[in-house]
């Protein structure tokens, strides 16, 4: 049957039912789940507003601001009277203190000094260092047989202008070895050069805005070579008055044709940041025991990304209010509900605030390795990304079906449908990967065209979708909920029999 959402009063007078009627009361709990209590929007917004603030300062892991989210969690899971612990592990991190960026033309006393945080940012991993030298037009940076952009000109001792991505037409076998910043990086490095300029030409973000990715591709690091990342409008300011100009260039590379060259202005680069290999980090665990002497030892975990983009500078922060201060939120206020409403479920659950996030989700591949009783985890809900966007989407269904339609039951309840059609079935994402590579059923909540800020300067709290926020909390709750109350049948023998 499908559940309903009552209220906590209604729930709590049917528990003073008489003794006489338990037996068939029990029945009926076990076809109709036990009702659970609205999630608290406030609450919710509670946990963003606090973790998007100046005080974690972008929550990049491996720094102390992302050590004050892990204490802030920790400290709200105890209050719930769970028991919490950490799984350290050492992470890339690198803090970027200071970047000045200015261009010129030889001959001229102007200089255009360029604004951190508002026409550009560092790359994630850039490398620290001085550059001033002529730049170099590379197009995306691609150094091949069927496609080479460094044929024909010198980078040597200068500097490579690149654009993010790879042409669409290049073959996949060809663009995956230049998809990330660093292995552009490393070629232009081949071939002389001494810094890199990356143009931002992905649809994900507006013309105008810098988008601060952690991630830029497998070591090892280019301790010295400095990486800026400049918006698409600053790019196009940079090939203004030069032999061709952006969107000319993008044109002509779509065509599959090569379009590189020397530019007449020249650039200076100055780069502070620390970096360490073997930054300290951990996830966030709290467990609520279930209430069954059998069930308890099985455990349903819900987990979310706690880590965000940082901070460059002193003053350009990246909040990280949505990507993924939102999922974040949804945890604790599931923790909050299951562990305090009189909900009692017979399942223990594990909630999980992993590290990593922003460095391909490491930190789900470091519970997986470090978590002792893997076979007792009967299914996993990952939640990222619900602040904004038209509408939610469950992914999972392609791979998960059952534990799909458990979900999708819920959000049919009461005519409530808060998730969008999606005719092409979806595989587990994200932190989900992880565990889909255990064959543990997962389902990942997000939304549907709800990256408007996507690590940007403008994930502030401020721009949180609170129905949306509110809606997606909610469906993890009930769905958490039922896969906790036990007649859910969990793992097939033959997933838990698969050894790693």
């Amino acid at each position: 049957m499908k559940k309903t959402v009552r209220s906590v009063v209604i729930r709590l007078c049917m528990a003073a039912v008489p003794l006489m009627v338990a037996a068939p009361a029990a029945r009926a709990q076990h076809l109709d789940p036990l009702p659970v209590p609205a999630v608290s929007t406030d609450t919710l917004m509670k946990h963003i507003v606090e973790l998007s603030s100046d005080t974690y300062q972008g929550r990049l892991s491996g720094t102390r601001g992302h050590e004050r989210a892990m204490a802030y969690v920790g400290r709200v899971l105890e209050g719930y009277g769970m028991k919490v612990e950490q799984q350290q592990f050492p992470i890339e991190c690198n803090e970027v203190e200071n970047c000045k960026f200015n261009i010129y033309t030889p001959g001229s006393k102007e200089r255009r000094y360029f604004t951190l945080g508002n026409e550009f940012c560092c790359a994630g991993m850039t490398g620290r260092g001085y550059v001033d030298a002529q730049m170099v037009f590379v197009g995306y940076g691609v150094d091949n047989s069927i496609f080479n952009e460094y044929k024909g000109v010198d980078v040597q001792g200068k500097i490579a202008v690149v654009m993010t991505g790879t042409p669409e037409w290049l073959p996949a076998s060809v663009a995956d070895q230049y998809t990330q910043l660093r292995d552009k990086a490393r070629t232009a490095e081949r071939h002389g050069a001494i810094g890199m300029l990356a143009i931002n030409v992905s649809p994900s973000c507006l013309s105008y805005e810098p988008q601060n990715r952690i991630y830029c591709g497998e070591l090892p690091h280019l301790g010295t070579f400095p990486i800026l990342q400049l918006t698409m409008d600053c790019g196009r300011e940079l090939l203004t008055t030069e032999a061709v100009d952006l969107d000319a260039a993008i044109q002509a590379i779509a065509s599959q044709r090569t379009c590189s060259f020397a530019l007449l202005k020249k650039a200076e680069i100055d780069v502070n940041a620390i970096y360490r290999s073997r930054a300290r980090t951990a996830n966030v665990l709290g467990r609520l025991e279930g209430s069954d002497r059998t069930l308890r030892r099985e455990v349903i975990v819900v987990g979310a990304s706690l880590d965000g983009p940082g901070l460059q500078g002193e003053t350009t922060l990246f909040p990280g209010a949505d990507i993924n201060a939102s999922g974040v939120a949804a945890v604790l206020e599931v923790a909050r509900i299951l562990s305090q409403s009189g909900y009692s479920p017979k399942r223990s659950v594990l909630f999980v605030l992993f590290s990593g996030g922003e460095q391909q989700w490491l930190g789900s591949r470091e519970f997986l390795a470090q978590y002792s009783k893997l076979n007792n985890v009967e299914a996993f809900l990952n939640v990222q990304n619900i602040g904004g966007g038209d509408s939610l989407v469950v992914l999972g269904d392609n791979r998960y079906p059952t534990l799909w339609e458990i979900c999708h039951s819920h959000d049919t309840a009461s005519d409530r449908q808060y998730m969008a059609h999606n005719a092409e079935k979806t595989n587990p994402r994200g932190d989900a990967r992880a565990f889909d590579n255990r064959h543990i059923p997962s389902l990942v909540i997000t939304t549907l065209n709800g990256l408007q800020h996507n690590h940007v300067s403008t994930d502030i709290w401020e721009n949180i979708d609170r129905s949306i926020l509110t809606k997606a909390s909610q469906l993890l709750l009930e769905t958490a909920a039922e896969l906790a109350d036990g007649r859910y049948q969990g793992r097939s023998p033959k997933s838990k029999g698969n050894r790693y």
